[in-house]
């Protein structure tokens, strides 16, 4: 079955850390490109890093310096590490997977995983 099976995400406090990850079922990740978004209640989703097929990493100014988005191609996932948490991340995550091929692209999503930062 194709698809992204998320994990990690929970409960921790300002100034924790968590890490998150992404793992393709079914396909092949290092052929795509990976984006992480996220969904606080009542605002839109946003983008929050990206990370191309050679590895060229991307953060939203909100999280540049304390998220890092990286790829094991070995393992067939990707993980976002989220360092020096604040109440704001808090929000629902979500792991995109893309490429085109031949004109016709091809996206997947994770289901979201929850990320809470409350004291």
């Amino acid at each position: 079955q194709v698809q992204l099976v998320q994990a990690g995400g929970g409960l921790v406090q300002p100034g924790g850390s968590l890490r998150l990850s992404c793992a393709a079922s079914g396909f092949r990740l290092d052929y795509y490109a990976i984006g992480w978004f996220r969904q606080a209640p009542g605002k839109q989703r946003e983008l929050v890093a990206t990370i191309t097929i050679s590895g060229s990493t991307n953060y939203a100014d909100s999280v540049k310096g304390r998220f890092t988005l990286s790829r094991d191609n070995a393992k067939n996932t990707v993980s976002l590490q989220m360092n020096s948490l604040k109440p704001e991340d808090t929000a629902v995550y979500y792991c995109n997977a893309r490429r085109t091929i031949v004109g016709v692209p091809m996206d997947y999503w994770g289901k979201g995983t929850l990320v809470t930062v409350s004291s």
